[in-house]
């Protein structure tokens, strides 16, 4: 990896973590492109710099984030299946942050169903503030979450659909996911930073230098990126997201199939 790589692998980064497009599955796609994807501080890297475009979540929501311990409690229970499913399957989800075409069958299959999304849900919103969330609907919310351990399906948008189906509105159900990335964001960084340790690895100057620029880059566009996701969707709904990722799916099968084929877990 180099200074470039990094920096536009971190704006990638910052402007999908709040989408329902998976940053994850774009963050791949990048660094398939630059040929870095089976690089093991590539794959250190694309966890990593989430923490920092997670972080502006805390910045833009900094009253409604610090609020009773209540709540607190509830980001606890949801964030529980993430911690279960993290332990329990890492080796297969470390293999699969090298699979493009793990992306691009979920970003088309995940788009077919934002496209029903607004429809399935559109009677039955409900809540409109966290405070209102019951712990089981926050538990619930948490499985949704672990779908996007599967690269290409998005944790924002599996939480926000998720949430939906518990009775939030989007509004909430979008602001709910934001809060849990936190957690989740900072388990995952702390466990993969573990991992990369325990098998021996160190992280040279440079390393720790693109792991530097690339939290600020991605914290800077996140900032710029989530205000918006957020009228977007209160306005339009999942519609928009949904094509896109379908059309994105289709090209990447395409590349696949016709074009170079694409690695295979």
């Amino acid at each position: 990896m180099n200074t470039f790589q990094a920096i536009i692998i971190a704006i990638i980064e910052g402007i999908t973590e709040f989408l329902p497009v998976s940053s994850t599955g774009h963050m791949i796609i990048a660094s398939s492109f630059f040929g870095i994807e089976h690089d093991e501080f590539t794959k250190l890297f694309t966890i990593v710099i989430q923490l920092g475009a997670i972080l502006s979540v805390v910045v833009l929501y900094f009253k409604r984030f610090f609020q009773t311990f209540d709540f607190y409690f509830k980001l606890l229970v949801a964030f529980i299946p993430a911690v279960v499913f993290g332990l329990l399957f890492s080796k297969k989800i470390d293999a699969l942050l090298e699979s493009p075409l793990t992306v691009a069958v979920s970003l088309l299959i995940g788009g077919i169903i934002l496209l029903k999304v607004d429809d399935w849900f559109a009677d039955s919103e409900e809540i409109q503030t966290s405070n209102e969330i019951s712990y089981l609907q926050a538990f619930k919310i948490g499985l949704f979450q672990c779908l996007a351990m599967v690269p290409g399906v998005s944790r924002s948008g599996a939480s926000i659909v998720g949430g939906m189906s518990q009775k939030l509105s989007r509004t909430t159900a979008a602001e709910f996911s934001f809060f849990l990335a936190v957690p989740t964001m900072l388990g995952a960084t702390a466990k993969k930073c573990y991992d990369y340790y325990k098998d021996g690895l160190v992280l040279s100057h440079d390393q720790i230098n693109f792991l530097i620029i690339g939290n600020v880059v991605a914290f800077i566009v996140a900032l710029l990126a989530i205000k918006s996701f957020i009228g977007f969707l209160t306005k339009h709904g999942f519609k928009v997201f949904g094509y896109y990722r379908i059309i994105a799916g289709i090209v990447l099968l395409a590349i696949h199939f016709f074009i170079h084929p694409l690695t295979v877990i």
